[in-house]
């Protein structure tokens, strides 16, 4: 029989088995430790220091997932100096992580649309998969592909190889083509609640914040001075490039998921008032309301009741007549009333920690050709009237480099970072590793730039007996995982190719989806 002893963690008494480590008597207890380089079955490696923990007694700091624990051992596992701790941990590791989680496209989406999401589907002709993407984040993909000003596409990698990819005319073809109508996960209130809100303003902004508070199952009721929905999106300048079917076909769409429109309705700030009082939340999507300015708090003065469940979309102050930035700000608006309604911080649409190392350099254009192709930008015939046909829209999406990463939502450098508030250039040097990818493989796809040293890999190749499996190559700050004897990433990897990448705390080893092939 195996030996005992106690020791404490966060107050709280337990009894392990003698030779286990605190990482473990911590989890016995339920308390979840951070970890990047600790893998269950695998021997301790402690590279990555993010276990950290307090021997309360001496005010020791030191590494749970190697530290044995010992008979009488008082240890804090969360304080001030712990997190801290932390941080900088991930802070140094970043500091040596060149990858991007996020394309640099999406987060320069006023509506954070999964862009390349949306392009591997139109690549592979997944039309309606490719419409129900771009409809988690923009309920308007046939309006907003014809009058789009596309600041996704300033923001392209592909820019600095030859051209953008031609993504707004790639949404406006899943629009048009794809039959998916678009779902997004319901709020915590659920479907058919008994929550019901009232908007002002039937334009992209007021329309956006209707789709989606309707799809959470929100009771939703829109009021507009006009005789129809669709506000600036009328406007006579744009006739020649967004016709009135298309905005009414799409404005179908949001009728048709349960919202309840009235026209011909004068709303003024004495109805607002009386509308605070009579539905649950109001959104007043005017354009014209002023929204909080932490920078001008001399401006914070609403013209409009200060009540609590009322939210404000648009400013004077901040005019735009980008429709997608009016989008982005509806929907932001639905995640806060979803919040208030549901008693959670108000912080609208969450956004997640997210990696950047900047621009493409010549020697990576290559790396990155490798999941992509060499063609040239495709101009369509008649982009207004027609756009691109089902061959050209295959081809185009096919351009896309896809610099997102694999990991983007099981990453956990990515969630610890999130939830540490990690600085990724508190350490930062001013060069950077250039970025490879190791693609000969038919299963997973190698990035050494990602990689953080865990040695997972390692030692799961040692554990199975690869012929080859990884190794540490190089010393000091410059050694690289690699397959020894310069051998590829097929030889290395011919058993633990799907175990590898599902440890891999980062996206440096992930599995390796082949660009579609296209038959034109």
């Amino acid at each position: 029989m195996k030996k005992t002893i106690e020791i404490t963690i966060d107050q709280v008494k337990v009894h392990v088995d003698e030779g286990s480590t605190v990482l473990q008597a911590a989890r016995q207890l339920g308390i979840e430790i951070p970890t990047m380089c600790f893998h269950e079955g695998l021997e301790g490696h402690t590279s990555c220091m993010l276990c950290m923990v307090k021997n309360d007694d001496s005010g020791q700091l030191f590494a749970s997932c190697s530290m044995p624990a010992a008979t009488g051992m008082n240890i804090i596992t969360r304080d001030e100096e712990i997190i801290e701790a932390r941080r900088t941990a991930l802070e140094l590791l970043l500091s040596d992580h060149t990858g991007d989680c996020e394309a640099p496209c999406q987060p320069s989406c006023p509506a954070h649309m999964d862009i390349p999401q949306m392009n591997r589907l139109l690549a592979a002709g997944k039309f309606d998969e490719a419409k129900e993407v771009v409809m988690r984040d923009i309920p308007l993909p046939s309006v907003l592909g014809r009058i789009c000003s596309a600041p996704c596409e300033k923001a392209c990698k592909r820019n600095a190889v030859d051209d953008t990819v031609s993504i707004c005319l790639l949404k406006r073809y899943a629009g048009d083509e794809g039959a998916g109508v678009g779902s997004r996960e319901s709020g915590q209130a659920g479907i058919g609640n008994d929550f019901v809100v009232a908007i002002v303003g039937a334009g992209p902004a007021g329309l956006s914040a209707a789709y989606y508070l309707c799809d959470w199952g929100y009771r939703v009721r829109v009021y507009d001075k006009a005789a129809m929905a669709g506000g600036e999106l009328r406007n006579p300048e744009l006739f020649d490039r967004l016709p009135a079917e298309v905005l009414n076909k799409e404005i179908k769409l949001i009728e048709d998921k349960g919202v309840d429109f009235l026209f011909d309705q004068e709303i003024s700030k004495d109805h607002i008032q009386s509308f605070s009082e009579k539905y649950d939340a109001v959104i007043v999507a005017t354009g014209t309301a002023t929204e909080p300015d932490d920078k001008n708090p001399e401006e914070n003065k609403p013209p409009l009741p200060d009540a609590a469940n009322i939210f404000l979309v648009g400013s004077p102050y901040r005019q735009t007549n980008m429709a997608v930035r009016a989008v982005g700000k509806g929907k932001d608006a639905a995640f806060r009333v979803d919040q208030f309604l549901n008693d959670e911080e108000i912080i609208g649409e969450p956004r997640k920690f997210n990696s950047r190392f900047g621009k493409l350099t010549a020697p990576e254009f290559d790396e990155y050709l490798k999941e992509s192709n060499s063609d040239k930008r495709i101009e369509p015939d008649d982009p207004v009237n027609k756009g691109f046909t089902k061959e050209e829209v295959m081809k185009e999406a096919a351009r896309c480099l896809h610099c997102d990463c694999r990991k983007l939502d099981n990453c956990k450098l990515r969630d610890y970072s999130e939830e540490y508030k990690a600085n990724q250039r508190r350490y930062k040097s001013d060069e950077r590793q250039l970025v490879t990818k190791q693609i000969h493989h038919n299963v997973v796809i190698y990035e050494p730039a990602k990689c953080i040293k865990c040695g997972i890999c390692v030692r799961i190749t040692r554990k199975y007996q690869e012929k080859y499996g990884f190794t540490y190559i190089g010393r000091g700050f410059d050694v690289q995982v690699q397959v020894p004897f310069r051998e590829n990433l097929a030889e290395g990897l011919k058993e633990t190719a799907h175990q590898v990448a599902e440890a891999c705390p980062t996206g440096a080893i992930s599995p390796h989806l082949p660009r579609p092939q296209i038959k034109i």
